[in-house]
């Protein structure tokens, strides 16, 4: 069985203050597949020093130089995609084909578009054309603590550690320890590009441990979180004595509102799916399907169909069917809340509790279907991270847009229509992060991100830029003097 206990601090692989063996489990056989070791507040302490460190000379780099190490990395990771792909389905059991196609090919895609993004930042300018004695400059914040999930790993690795880097901060990266092989192989691939040491720094371990010394370490200036509502907040509270920047990515309960007017078929079909896309394990999947009640009765047929047609099968296998859940723990919350949704009364018409025929080993739930949901019942209100995808009914926009909006999170809204002046309309009224109007799909480099307790910060683009940035604002400034 593979090892890798060992983190990488200071350009170099060591062992773990104390030994601390985790087994990594494959959701797919609940068997385990490696080894690695979770840290304590001496391996933070070590890594973080290092970070400090580095950051002295590392700030001071151009961005030219900078990029030069990014664009050696992204070569790098094309030439080690397949091996990404593999660690990917055996450490949280997304399907062959999704892990190449979306879960590894999504990290080679943001340092991609990174290295277009920083090639074109402006660091230094006047705040405008008439006071160009004043001058504004963008600085690397310091040393950045990462903490990244494991239901898209290298998407949110690569979305955090490549501005941060990229600006000139240096990072301690945690991985979820759940699904810790992609982030260790991301690592060699750091080492092989040759950032300088202590640039980049990784230290597995579980959030009450790791997770909380990173937040309350006095030697990080900027905390960036990914994960659960639960886990952001715990982030803020110990991030609050030091006073430190905190970024947070955290949970969603898509609505996809789909008016009559709609080519009903096609955007009930096309939701379902996206809902069980990766098991249902996106923060923002479109969960809540809000259908105008004169396609009701359509809409719901049409959902049940494609979650019978949605099949489930061994992740290591090529195709386009799901895989398991990603661990025991997650696997009996979504069988909870597939048994709340039968409890209070909401309409089974695909699916249900259990594992799909002729799966009796690993985590794998069966894409399930909820009609007649109303926004009060618990399937509505919680996150359940599983292939289930509640349908509500609704007769007015203005109900609708009351429905999508009457919950804590607000990530990712979905509207689809035929009147093209109505959808955009209704996307400026939801509290909502981003909104994709009629399968539209998102634009790389647009800033990903959400209102209330979908977390604060956006990260792709510009916007992803600035959040490891600190402004300076300098007054009687003479552009002559840097001639």
């Amino acid at each position: 069985m593979l090892r890798k206990s060992d983190f990488y601090i200071d350009g170099a692989w060591v062992a773990p203050a104390t030994a601390n063996d985790f087994n990594v489990i494959n959701p797919a056989n609940e068997e385990p597949c490696a080894v690695i070791s979770l840290g304590a507040k001496a391996d933070v302490d070590k890594a973080v020093a290092a970070a400090r460190a580095a950051f002295v000379s590392w700030s001071e780099t151009s961005p030219e130089e900078r990029l030069g190490y990014i664009e050696k990395l992204a070569e790098i990771y094309a030439g080690r995609v397949d091996e990404m792909a593999a660690a990917i389905t055996s450490e949280m059991g997304a399907p062959t084909t999704l892990s190449t196609n979306a879960q590894a090919a999504a990290g080679l895609g943001h340092i991609k578009a990174f290295i277009r993004t920083l090639k074109a930042f402006v660091y230094e300018h006047p705040l405008r054309e008439n006071a160009t004695e004043e001058h504004i400059i963008h600085e690397p914040i310091g040393v950045c603590g990462l903490i990244t999930p494991w239901n898209w790993p290298m998407n949110q690795i690569a979305l955090k550690v490549i501005p941060a880097v990229g600006t000139g901060c240096t990072v301690l990266l945690k991985p979820s320890e759940i699904a810790p092989l992609s982030a260790l192989l991301f690592a060699e691939m750091m080492d092989e590009a040759g950032f300088p040491a202590g640039v980049f720094n990784l230290v597995n371990g579980d959030g009450p441990t790791v997770g909380e010394a990173m937040s309350a370490h006095p030697g990080i200036d900027m905390m960036s979180f990914t994960g659960s509502a639960r886990g952001g907040i715990a982030v803020t509270k110990g991030a609050a004595d030091t006073v430190k920047r905190v970024t947070l990515e955290l949970g969603g309960k898509g609505p996809n509102i789909i008016f009559a007017d709609a080519d009903t078929e096609k955007a009930v079909k096309r939701g379902a799916i996206h809902c069980f896309n990766n098991t249902g394990q996106s923060c923002n999947a479109p969960t809540r399907m809000l259908v105008e009640r004169a396609v009701y009765d359509q809409a719901v047929e049409v959902a049940a169909a494609t979650a019978g047609k949605t099949t489930v099968g061994d992740p290591a296998e090529e195709g386009r069917h799901i895989g398991p859940l990603v661990s025991e723990m997650q696997y009996d919350k979504v069988q909870r809340l597939i048994q709340a949704g039968i409890d209070e009364g909401a309409r089974l018409v695909a699916g249900g509790t259990g594992r799909p025929d002729g799966l009796n080993r690993g985590y794998f739930a069966r894409p399930t279907v909820f009609a007649d949901v109303n926004n009060e019942m618990t399937i509505a209100r919680e996150e359940i991270f599983g292939p289930v995808l509640s349908i509500i009914p609704f007769d007015t926009e203005e109900e609708a847009i009351e429905i999508a909006n009457d919950t804590a999170f607000g990530l990712t809204a979905y509207v689809q229509g035929g009147d093209q002046k109505q959808v955009q309309n209704v996307a400026r009224k939801l509290r909502s992060g981003m909104v994709q109007l009629n399968g539209a799909q998102r634009a790389s480099g647009s800033p990903f991100g959400g209102y209330k307790q979908s977390g604060n910060g956006r990260e792709g683009g510009t916007w992803g830029l600035e959040d490891f940035l600190e402004v300076k604002a300098v007054a009687g400034w003479d552009e002559s003097a840097e001639a």
